[in-house]
């Protein structure tokens, strides 16, 4: 296969792809509204989603913290301004490497599986089941799905964005020596409300993403186990991708709104 036959096959399957998935997106958001509205299957998603997620979120967002007010206050001290590490940490968290960082760790670990549980669903012929008793199987099984990371993302953010702002305080009182209370009245004085909105409003869209993602593959799984394990491997790494790219057109757009 020559170089320009293997790139036309690739382009190919991702235009497929991507256009399955936007085609998975619009059937989704029709069926929202339908009933039955399948509540307790959204609870059991919010847990699975969020509450067993928070460790991993929490974690990432402390040492994330940590790091950058190390990193920010040691090139800061060169021109004495070790008093604004504050506002630097709180804007990359807020802004960036906390939607990021929870989108990219959380939603890995929660697309995959996803993947995992619908596509042994679809190998088993268990979603051809629900098809043939007449079960609407995008509302019983991706709509739920998609509510609770809609709702988890963003929660989830916060918590991460609130446990990094700690955790950089750490790092600036007890290690830089500088003044705790200065560190927080420097953040309220730089950090406006829509810093923290357009960081929130970036967690909801990678929420939907991953999510999307996680249930488009898990459809697709095709070739028994072996498929199964070529689609979970694939949703981690076009969850991370379709993260770090969506990031940058959503904070060009951003700046475009309301800077």
């Amino acid at each position: 296969m020559t170089v320009w036959a293997y790139a036309r096959r690739q382009g190919q399957e991702s235009v497929a792809w991507y256009g399955g998935l936007g085609l998975l997106a619009i059937e989704a958001a029709r069926n929202v509204r339908l009933p039955p509205s399948y509540l307790i299957i959204v609870a059991q998603q919010i847990d699975l989603i969020g509450v067993r997620s928070l460790v991993v979120a929490l974690t990432a967002g402390l040492f994330t913290g940590m790091v950058l007010a190390l990193q920010s206050a040691v090139n800061m001290a060169r021109f004495g301004a070790e008093n604004y590490v504050g506002p630097i940490v709180a804007l990359s968290m807020l802004r960036e490497l906390g939607p990021v960082l929870t989108a990219i760790l959380v939603g890995g670990k929660v697309a995959s599986g996803i993947t995992a549980e619908l596509g042994s669903m679809k190998v088993t012929e268990q979603i051809d089941a629900l098809r043939a008793l007449g079960v609407n199987y995008v509302k019983r099984l991706i709509v739920p799905r998609l509510l609770a990371a809609l709702v988890v993302f963003p929660l989830v953010t916060i918590l991460a964005d609130a446990v990094g702002l700690f955790g950089g305080m750490l790092v600036v009182v007890f290690d830089r020596a500088v003044d705790g209370y200065l560190y927080w009245n420097t953040i309220s004085y730089w950090v406006v409300m829509r810093d923290f909105l357009t960081g929130i409003a970036k967690s909801v869209v990678f929420g939907a993403l991953v999510t999307l993602i996680g249930c488009y593959n898990g459809l697709g799984t095709e070739g028994g186990t072996e498929g199964l394990g070529r689609s979970t491997t694939d949703t981690v790494v076009q969850v991370a991708m379709a993260v770090i790219i969506s990031d940058f057109f959503l904070t060009k757009l951003f700046f475009i709104l309301f800077w």
